[in-house]
């Protein structure tokens, strides 16, 4: 959360807190330089405050269970109660961020800050970066965009058709109204003629109207015949054409569903296996390295059983001796730093399988996405299968019992024509004439109906069309949305790139390293991903140019750079994520801690610079490295 003016004052207070017992500190927006030696507590205050912020990575006071934070800015406060429970601390609480990884990763700049620690063991820098964009969603939605891409693509695959039967079914119209109109002139004429030769004898009459009742009647069976007779062979045609759509489809039994079900729940477990095991090597290390700086100095002299004015064995250990927190004997700080050291490396390679876990899930739910989406499709064409054979047989009953009324009208129509042969040859010429009327009205409406149909397809065409204009459109913002979630990982690369490499080379200008010529990442692409599956997976390259006293430059390594290098590369890293995340929006706080390898002056260009994008910038110095700060900065000494 944020608060309405973040322009003032700041107060703090802890109780239980790393070595603090009980601490109140206040701070206005700017430079507030934390002054002291080692093991005077400014560590454990910036975790407090970082703890009030948001953040889970502080610790309780050895001998307390539980402890306390609250910061004020203005008219809110904001506070957390950390308890522990078994050999974890557990945090409730109204916190300042609600969720504290973008702050943990660019605004809590302390000595164990990933971002830092990335640059130093050369880990993956991308890794850092992206952490907090929750790309796996984002590749998720994309590939559900694109699947329903695809679905939308298929459909507009019968644009061409369409548009070809629209035409062919508007001239089919156009004809039918030219033959119904000639049809209608014809059928006018023979019964003007029928008019003109009429008689009026109620027997003839009779005979004639059996007649053409019977012709009227053979007329529309011949019809519905032949209409039955179409639709039984359009049928037949769409009964082969989803038989062979059946046919095309990939069989499903080479992926068992519950087997890739079973897979990719072992995936998330592994993958939720090994972040936990990270976060337990993170407190590890954080614990260590407290050790080695000395802020739990409670938990060195409880682990000591040392007493007030201690035993003159304790007085005489060397400085570079440390307690081990496990056992409680004493070890150097190079064993303790190496141990730090394999632990983070561990860290990494668990960190490299988690993203290969998490690459796994996404090809394994993207085969469980393909196979849901073949049976749904094999359903509906089986589904449709099992009508049409339904409708065709049904069709083929109908074409039956009409051939068998077809002939029974056939045989009765020639038994009434021998009747009407023993007429006179008026009436005879009359029935010939009432039969073609018969049969013009007939075609009349034989045409007229056809000509309905045609409407009718004509306008579920049209309908059709109109869909495929949606569809079309839909698949344009389709294209956009891609695009869209495509370039926000590509942007926040690319930005993070340009952040770093500006602000690197203005650090690098400002501090003034003589044999440094440039600091820079390259973003490079590679492919990941097998064969059907490749995508586009972004490296950064961490690329330092040195130069010689000839002017000469060379490409060097991390590996070769001074501790003070490291630590001022580690910063402006972790800067650059401050900024290209927008961090400053969320959290207006910048802690800075272990800077001792920079000298003084530096330290002091660094910090102002840092100060230039956080309005507030907390940071922990020595004594002679607060000196190089202007007296217009705030010091704190006592915590």
């Amino acid at each position: 959360m944020t608060v309405t003016s973040r322009a003032t004052t700041v107060s703090v207070e802890a109780r239980n807190i790393g070595g603090i017992e009980h601490t109140e500190v206040e701070f206005e927006p700017g430079i507030t330089i934390l002054v002291g030696r080692n093991a005077t507590n400014r560590t454990s205050f910036l975790q407090a405050l970082m703890t009030a912020l948001g953040s889970n990575r502080a610790s309780l006071k050895a001998d307390a269970d539980e402890g306390e934070v609250s910061l004020t800015m203005g008219d809110e406060t904001f506070t957390r109660v950390l308890r522990r429970k078994g050999s974890n601390t557990v945090a409730d609480g109204d916190p300042y961020l609600s969720d504290p990884e973008l702050a943990d990763l660019f605004a809590f700049l302390l000595e164990s800050n990933e971002a830092r620690r990335a640059v130093e063991r050369g880990d993956d820098l991308r890794e850092i970066i992206m952490r907090p964009v929750d790309t796996t969603a984002i590749e998720a939605q994309i590939t559900q965009l694109e699947a329903e891409r695809r679905q939308i693509s298929n459909q507009l695959g019968e644009e061409d058709e369409l548009e070809r039967t629209i035409g062919n079914l508007e001239r089919r119209e156009a004809e039918l109204e030219s033959k119904i109109e000639d049809a209608r002139e014809r059928l006018e004429e023979v019964e003007a003629e029928i008019e003109s030769t009429d008689r009026t004898d109620d027997g003839e009459n009779e005979a004639l109207d059996r007649l053409n009742e019977l012709r009227s009647t053979l007329e529309n069976v011949r019809f519905r015949l032949e209409t039955e007779r179409q639709s039984l062979e359009a049928l037949r045609d769409d009964e082969a054409d989803i038989r062979e759509s059946l046919a095309e489809l990939p069989d499903e039994t080479a992926d068992s569903p519950s087997e890739l079900e079973s897979k990719l729940a072992d995936r998330r477990e592994r993958v939720r296996e090994l972040e936990s095991q990270m976060n337990e090597i993170q407190n590890i290390v954080r614990v260590n390295e407290s050790m080695l700086t000395g802020e739990n100095r409670e938990v060195t002299d409880a682990l000591r059983g040392e007493q007030e004015g201690g035993s003159v064995t304790d007085q005489l250990l060397g400085d570079d001796d440390v307690v081990c927190w496990t056992c409680g004997s004493e070890v150097s700080s190079e064993t303790i730093e190496a141990t730090v050291e394999h632990l983070e490396e561990y860290r990494a390679t668990l960190a490299a399988e988690r993203r290969e876990a998490r690459d796994a899930i996404d090809e394994l739910s993207s085969r469980l996405d393909t196979i849901e989406e073949r049976k749904t499709r094999r359903r509906e064409l089986s589904s449709r299968l099992e009508q049409t054979v339904a409708e065709r047989e049904e069709t083929v009953e109908r074409i039956e019992e009409l051939e068998t009324r077809q002939e029974e009208l056939r045989e009765e129509i020639s038994t009434v024509e021998a009747e009407a042969e023993e007429v006179d040859d008026e009436t005879d010429e009359l029935v010939e004439l009432h039969s073609e009327a018969n049969r013009a009205e007939l075609e009349r409406e034989r045409l007229e109906d056809e000509r309905e149909r045609v409407r009718e397809r004509l306008d579920e065409a049209r309908v059709r069309k109109d869909e495929l204009a949606e569809h079309k459109q839909r698949r344009e913002e389709i294209d956009e949305e891609i695009r869209e979630l495509r370039g926000r990982i590509d942007r926040i690369e690319a930005d993070a790139v340009e952040a770093f490499n500006d602000h690197m080379e203005r650090v690098l200008d400002i501090l003034q390293y003589e044999n440094i010529e440039r600091v820079w990442i390259e973003r490079l692409h590679r492919k990941t991903g097998g064969r059907g599956n490749s995508n586009d997976q972004s490296e950064f390259n961490l690329h330092i140019v040195r130069q010689t006293e000839t002017g000469s430059v060379y490409e060097d390594t991390v590996d070769h750079l001074s501790e003070s290098e490291r630590e001022v590369i580690g910063l402006v890293f972790g800067l650059a994520g401050y900024l290209v995340h927008d961090v400053a929006e969320q959290l207006p706080f910048m802690l800075l801690d272990s800077l001792e390898a920079i000298d003084s002056e530096r330290i002091a260009a660094l910090v102002e610079y840092v100060h230039e994008h956080a309005e507030y910038v907390v940071v922990a110095l020595l004594p002679e490295d607060a000196s190089a700060l202007g007296d217009e900065h705030a010091r704190i000494t006592e915590i």
